[in-house]
């Protein structure tokens, strides 16, 4: 009796040693730490989707520099008809743009502004004359040149700092201003500080280098800075930079302008209604635009783009 029973109990023991611990199983299963194993899939995957939007919202707000350039935001085409209401409330939504510029009126209200007068290149020319101009005339006007350039000029003719707005009309890529033109600002801006200084106040371009250091965006307002180097009978020498309102170069040149040895054979006053000569009052330069009818416009008053054109 007593071995029957202890051949049994062998027996339950060995079965039991073989048995699967499923007590122990099902507590492992729902510990504290598989429950945190099996959450953190989830997690990344929230925490992915999370940076991903993050980084889609920032970089439409905020696009980087090559994607900008690639991609430049829409914008309107330059006016078809130039005298429309449209684009006369264009022209005059940039011109208010300009006079409230902050840098123009720090140069206004500087301690030596009395040392500079302030004028506006071909606004004394005939509609007929500017026919013939490239940036009075055929440049000139709403997308492209909407305004003329508008010049703080030191009276010894050293020194100059001209505020010009660049329209979507002068791209070579869409958004980009082209080289070119960006050049013949330039050139023209030059030639304008050194004729001044040449004996008879006429003179054309001999040499002209040009470093362009950044792309130039479309639709906003830039400062061309020029300052007299030498000068020497009939040659002058001048350098020059184009940079953002902030301060970023864009372009960057010099130009060796030389009188002409027929020089008595041209008008100079011909030449300086061209250039610009010395207002007599000091008083603020304003380019008159009269529109026929109000058009609201929407415009970024820091660069002076036009974003949109309003209804009543």
């Amino acid at each position: 009796m007593s071995t029957a029973l202890l051949r049994r109990a062998s027996q339950a023991s060995r079965t039991l040693r073989h048995t699967p611990p499923l007590s122990r199983s099902v507590s492992a299963a729902t510990s504290p730490s598989a429950a945190a194993g099996a959450f953190r899939p989830l997690a990344a995957v929230s925490l992915a989707s999370a940076a991903f939007l993050g980084a889609y919202a920032l970089g439409s707000l905020y696009p980087p520099a090559p994607l900008a350039l690639l991609y430049p935001q829409p914008a309107p085409p330059p006016p078809a008809d130039p005298n429309s209401p449209a684009a006369r409330a264009h022209t005059a939504a940039l011109e208010s743009a300009l006079q409230s510029l902050p840098q123009l009126t720090a140069l206004r209200t500087a301690a030596d502004s009395g040392d500079w007068y302030e004028m506006r290149p071909h606004t004394t020319l005939t509609a007929e004359q500017r026919s013939t101009k490239l940036t009075a005339g055929a440049l000139h006007g709403p997308g492209r040149l909407a305004l003329f350039p508008l010049s703080r000029v030191r009276r010894d003719e050293s020194e100059q700092i001209i505020f010009t707005h660049l329209g979507r009309g002068l791209c070579g890529h869409d958004g980009i201003i082209h080289g070119g033109l960006l050049g013949t600002l330039l050139d023209e801006s030059l030639v304008r500080q050194a004729v001044p200084n040449l004996p008879a106040q006429v003179g054309v371009t001999a040499t002209l280098s040009l470093s362009y250091r950044a792309p130039t965006k479309a639709d906003q307002f830039v400062v061309i800075r020029t300052q007299l180097v030498k000068k020497e009978g009939r040659k002058a020498i001048a350098v020059g930079r184009i940079e953002t309102l902030d301060g970023t170069l864009l372009v960057e040149g010099e130009a060796l302008v030389v009188q002409p040895r027929d020089a008595q054979l041209v008008d100079p006053a011909a030449v300086r209604a061209n250039l610009g000569a010395p207002p007599e009052a000091s008083s603020p330069v304003v380019q008159q635009v009269a529109p026929q009818v109000e058009v609201p416009l929407v415009v970024d008053s820091v660069v002076g783009r036009i974003v949109g054109i309003g209804s009543d």
